[in-house]
């Protein structure tokens, strides 16, 4: 009796995990979760940009790409572009960024918006330079320091909280701190001008030197002007210069029938092994498919939580993970028919068939998750996404073809079944028992 209200607890938790997936009726807001769908099925913008490494010592370099990488995804972020996937590439002796705003089509908005050459960068005056030079002409007479945007963590408008007057605050990461306190050190009384693509966009007189790595930019902002030049200073906070070289723009179209494509390959492989199961394996082979409805509802369900950015070659690592799903079902069935064969008892051949496939489902799904790892660490974005989805998909299968099929067949057999007197229903093939 603990084996069937067993598997009538898996049935339901396999219906809600559906009901997640695709929601009908009455499901709260919170829950409804759409799945994050990539640029070759949603459509939208890719950009790859080259970046500038030759001013970076060659042992930052790794560092300085990744510091690239996170201000650009915060950058994106910032204006509003959602879910956006944003990597790093070397290619061809040069390092790129690969940048995929799905859903984005407005190609040269997005090229303002992350800009094709931003660098930011402070500076101090030049003490052989005239003041008059500098009054006439704001590009010169300033010195290029240490401190970049590489070392700025965050920017962001502030109000005073006695009379109300916007400002900037800005915060550098530990190597910037101590950049910025030197610098402000000797620069007491001194502007330090903050150039954004080699144009001034504010320059501060320093009052005293700054410790902390924190300061403040204050002076007769108006609300909007404190706010762009906050923006002005996250969009240019960049480890390195780069320099746009490609451009695609995938229309939605495209992208919807993409997603339909692979929908029906699904649909159609799934029918095929639904039907395979139940003709070939009976009784045991349609437990199977309900365990196999139960790991599609669930391995969706992971998808939509985690969440995984589905694409075409995504889905067909959820493919594949179903026919691996199905694989370990086989093995068992064949093992249990062997253990029929020899003379068991149904509830015995059942409890060895199990036994005995169990090895070679662990061997061979194990083999395959090392494959998914080893695809998602050296992989590209493709290939990432094929082992992704492909890697859960075996942690799921494994579940639902020990736990679940197995659950189902003990809850569904009688133990009145002797050795030689197995029913129809669990034979299999085209023999009659």
């Amino acid at each position: 009796m603990k084996v069937r209200f067993l598997a009538l607890g898996l049935l339901i938790v396999g219906m809600l995990a559906g009901y997640f997936v695709y929601p009908r009726w009455g499901i709260p807001e919170s829950l409804n979760v759409p799945f994050r769908l990539g640029l070759d099925l949603k459509g939208g913008i890719h950009l790859i940009y080259r970046a500038d490494l030759s001013q970076i010592e060659s042992g930052q370099r790794g560092e300085a790409l990744e510091g690239l990488r996170d201000v650009i995804e915060r950058r994106v972020n910032f204006f509003g572009v959602s879910e956006p996937v944003v990597r790093t590439e070397r290619a061809v002796d040069e390092d790129r960024l690969s940048v995929q705003l799905a859903g984005i089509f407005d190609t040269a908005t997005a090229i303002r918006l992350i800009g094709e050459t931003p660098y930011l960068e402070f500076k101090k005056i030049n003490p052989d330079v005239a003041t008059s030079t500098l009054e006439s002409n704001p590009l010169a007479g300033w010195d290029s320091t240490e401190l970049t945007g590489r070392y700025l963590k965050t920017a962001a408008m502030e109000f005073d909280q006695t009379t109300g007057v916007p400002s900037i605050s800005i915060t550098f990461d530990d190597d910037g701190s101590k950049i910025f306190e030197n610098l402000t050190a000797e620069n007491i009384g001194k502007p330090i001008a903050i150039f954004l693509d080699g144009i001034p966009i504010s320059a501060p007189t320093v009052q005293a030197k700054i410790t902390g790595g924190s300061a403040q930019i204050t002076g007769n902002f108006t609300r909007d002007e404190a706010l762009t030049l906050a923006r002005r200073l996250n969009s240019g906070a960049l480890p390195v210069p780069i320099a746009l070289i490609s451009q695609e723009q995938i229309e939605p179209s495209r992208g919807a029938e993409a997603l339909s494509r692979s929908f029906f390959a699904g649909l159609v492989g799934f029918g095929v092994i639904v039907l395979f199961m139940i003709l070939w394996y009976r009784l045991p082979g349609l437990l199977a498919v309900f365990a196999l409805g139960i790991y599609i509802s669930l391995s969706l369900a992971i998808f939509k939580v985690i969440p995984v950015t589905l694409t075409n070659a995504g889905i067909a690592g959820v493919i594949l993970s179903i026919g691996m799903a199905v694989d370990a079902n086989v093995l068992i069935f064949e093992r249990l028919k062997e253990e029929l064969r020899r003379g068991r008892t149904l509830t015995t051949a059942i409890e060895e068939g199990f036994n005995r496939a169990w090895t070679s489902v662990r061997d061979s799904n194990t083999s395959s998750l090392i494959t998914s790892l080893i695809l998602w660490y050296f992989g590209t974005d493709a290939v990432k996404g094929f082992a992704l989805t492909l890697g859960l998909g075996i942690i799921v299968s494994m579940f639902t073809a020990i736990v679940v099929t197995r659950t189902f067949l003990r809850a569904t057999h009688g133990r009145k079944y002797e050795a030689g007197r197995v029913p129809f229903l669990y034979g299999s093939g085209f023999r009659l028992h």
